[in-house]
């Protein structure tokens, strides 16, 4: 079967299925119910499965028709994409955008970029999500990821772009210090009360310098209280719950306001390198090219 033949009846199947009827797929479609049911019809004949469940009232699809309806929409939303490139506007840009931000990270400093993005260019459909977990981009259909971490490697059809590496400092609230006493070193740790971020059920480490110009080690830690949010970790040390080991993009505003000090400033260590990632084989769409450069300058 040629490749125009496939496409055939694909437009009417998706917009029945959105629109949950012949009769409003038909008034969306400007053709006529007939037209409409045929071209469904002749479809599944064409694919040899039912797309639909039909009574008297309702319409609702199959579970393959749920699966080829996935399908179908990607299809056309490429085709979209391709068309609004390759037409007069194609320097500006257009169409869905899926992009993917670490939780805290991407909220307190992705997200404003993103916000001027999309109020700059009205075409632009973006659809955001926050998560901290690895997150596999062509199998998900992510255009864009912003990163902390992740494999040393990068498959093939990636392009990285790295930006900076995050600074960890150990920290704390006056008040915490005046109650249990200051930190002059190391070792002064054991005997304080930690707050510690917790991902899963494995131990917790920290990373510590025991100089300035020395190696950085990874060490187990035994935490009073895990949190697994950042933010409401730095809610903890701000109450004065105890100290905690956080990067500066987290705690910038407390630091600046006082509500925590830094303590063992001689024992900072770099933390996970931030980068963008992005499908190479969209990086030539305008959404892309130009997202990578706004966020490149303004998250180094």
């Amino acid at each position: 079967m040629t490749s125009p033949e496939r496409l055939k009846g694909i437009d009417a199947f998706v917009a029945t299925a959105d629109s949950g009827g012949f009769t409003a797929a038909a008034g969306r479609l400007k053709i006529t119910n007939s037209a409409v049911s045929k071209s469904v019809a002749r479809l599944e004949q064409r694919l040899g499965v039912r797309l639909f469940n039909r009574t008297t009232r309702t319409l609702s699809l199959t579970d393959a028709g749920t699966i080829f309806y996935r399908t179908c929409t990607k299809i056309l939303a490429d085709l979209e994409e391709a068309e609004a490139v390759m037409g007069a506007e194609r320097l500006e840009p257009v169409g869905k955008l899926r992009i993917d931000l670490p939780a805290s990270y991407g909220r307190l400093h992705v997200l404003p970029l993103l916000l001027q993005f999309v109020t700059d260019y009205p075409g632009v459909k973006p659809y955001i999500t926050f998560s901290d977990h690895f997150v596999d981009l062509v199998e998900e259909d992510i255009d864009l990821v912003v990163r902390f971490g992740g494999p040393d490697v990068l498959p093939a059809a990636l392009g990285h772009r790295h930006l900076a590496s995050e600074k960890l400092i150990f920290c704390a609230s006056p008040a915490y210090l005046e109650r249990k006493g200051q930190v002059v070193s190391l070792a002064d740790l054991d005997r304080h009360e930690l707050i510690v971020f917790k991902k899963s059920d494995g131990p917790i480490s920290w990373l510590f310098k025991d100089t300035v110009d020395g190696p950085t080690t990874k060490r187990i830690v035994d935490g009073r209280i895990a949190f697994g949010n950042a933010e409401a970790e730095v809610a903890a040390v701000v109450a004065g719950c105890g100290i905690a080991q956080l990067p500066t993009w987290l705690v910038g505003h407390e630091l600046q306001s006082g509500e925590i000090v830094e303590v063992l400033p001689g024992h900072s260590t770099a933390g996970q390198q931030l980068s963008i990632q992005w499908q190479k084989s969209r990086q030539a769409l305008p959404k892309i090219s130009l997202l990578i450069d706004l966020l490149a300058a303004g998250l180094r």
